[in-house]
């Protein structure tokens, strides 16, 4: 068991999900339902398999890209999406 690597890539992930929409919907849906450990179980259920799907997607590539056309691919459309949201298209 690698702890270095799982303990950065929960703080990655962490403070990405940290204040986005999903954390917003989980807040307003266990406002409204009132069932907060149901609330907690979806989500937790649709994280991991959020993840799940992004890690076999990333396992798939590095078997058959180069790391660096991942980094700059990645890199490429983390710009996009960054412009797409300064210029109000998203």
């Amino acid at each position: 068991m690698d702890w270095k690597l799982i303990a950065s890539t929960f703080g990655a992930i962490f403070l990405a999900e940290l204040g986005d929409k999903t954390q917003i919907a989980a807040i307003t849906l266990a406002a409204s339902t009132r069932k907060p450990v149901a609330i907690f179980a979806g989500a937790s259920l649709a994280l991991v398999a959020v993840s799940a799907i992004g890690v076999a997607v990333g396992a798939g590539l590095a078997d058959v890209l180069p790391m660096a056309v991942i980094r700059k691919v990645s890199a490429a459309a983390f710009i996009a999406i960054g412009v797409a949201m300064l210029m109000d298209w998203m």
